[in-house]
């Protein structure tokens, strides 16, 4: 639970009425249906901000042009630009104030571990040795943690992570159920003369850096000889897959199933659709939008920062709907 001022200055935003700011206390965020004498709403419109002003909760976060209209009332407000995103900041804030703290007993920790102040570490997780994990990280029930991980400061992964030796996750990375991060990339030599097939060195490792958060039962590969990156801010749907030696920028969005090959790279700011495939040394330039289903052929690249593309192969969303009308057309000459 937090006050209104632990909030607002944890938002950056202005508690009216002051007086209010000390004494009023926040435990959850809601729905204004939903809402209680301890809740956090927002409003972002006219209507929305009169049901909030009405509900039972606690204090409302709102635009400074809506607060103007709050008229006679007296419910405590937070001001600010952005409502809903400060909503969600808010979430987190309330959800790790209210987190228990320390290492559960049935827990593992090798030697040489380094684990800083306010950490959590589960029933049944295993940490490996010279294993680094910084404040106030929560590791959930049934992780495993390699040797020679380092982990970064208010990260959350929850149940039955694994995460393979040497990999890295910065600051505030969250990972969700069942990821598999810094497995072997699937890369092979194959013998000419018999045709078997011999692993190449699987060596790398793989980072995560700032405000990255992967999906449930998603799979990241490290790098071959060198390293996978994903970039900050970057947002990983639910079973997604990337190979080794991939290289992704800041801030992309990318949704279920999707994979990439390895070698491949995707700019900053792209938007990837569900069920997306890319193919091996293939590049997605800054700001690119995948539509789902869109398949890159290998060493292809699409740039062209907020150009859409769609399709198998995947090409300009202009060309591809000239392509479905042609088909349409053929199709009822056909049948004429």
């Amino acid at each position: 639970m937090l006050s209104l001022l632990e909030l607002a200055e944890a938002l950056q935003a202005e508690c009216r009425p002051q007086d209010s700011a000390r004494t009023t206390r926040v435990s959850c965020v809601s729905s204004v249906r939903n809402a209680s004498a301890a809740s956090l709403v927002f409003a972002e419109g006219q209507s929305t901000f009169e049901e909030a002003l009405a509900s039972a909760a606690a204090a409302v976060l709102v635009t400074p042009e809506l607060a103007a209209c709050a008229g006679s009332s007296t419910k405590p407000l937070l001001v600010l630009a952005q409502p809903r995103l400060a909503f969600a900041r808010a979430w987190r804030l309330l959800g790790a104030a209210g987190e228990a703290r320390g290492v559960h007993p049935t827990a593992l920790v090798g030697a040489g571990a380094q684990i800083d102040k306010d950490v959590s570490i589960g029933p049944y997780a295993v940490v490996g040795e010279r294993v680094r994990i910084g404040e106030r990280t929560k590791i959930d029930a049934g992780c495993v943690v390699a040797d020679g991980v380092k982990i970064g400061a208010d990260c959350r992964l929850f149940p039955r992570v694994v995460i393979y030796g040497g990999v890295e996750l910065q600051d505030r990375v969250v990972v969700h159920a069942g990821c598999v991060l810094g497995s072997d990339g699937f890369g092979y030599v194959c013998d000419a003369e018999t045709g078997a097939y011999t692993q190449f060195p699987q060596q790398g490792t793989l980072v995560l850096e700032d405000d990255v958060e992967i999906g449930a039962n998603t799979t990241i590969d490290r790098g071959a000889l060198e390293e996978t990156r994903i970039g900050r801010g970057t947002k990983l749907d639910n079973l997604v897959h990337i190979g080794h030696n991939v290289r992704v920028g800041r801030n992309v969005v990318m949704a279920a199933q999707t994979g990439i090959s390895g070698s491949s790279a995707v700019g900053d700011g792209a938007i990837l659709g569900g069920q997306v495939g890319i193919g091996e040394h293939a590049e997605v330039g800054e700001g690119v939008i995948l539509g789902g289903g869109a398949g890159v052929l290998s060493k292809k690249k699409l740039r062209g920062a907020g150009m859409v593309f769609w399709g198998r192969p995947a090409q300009p969303l202009r060309d591809y709907l000239k392509g479905l009308a042609m088909v349409s057309r053929l199709t009822r000459k056909a049948k004429d």
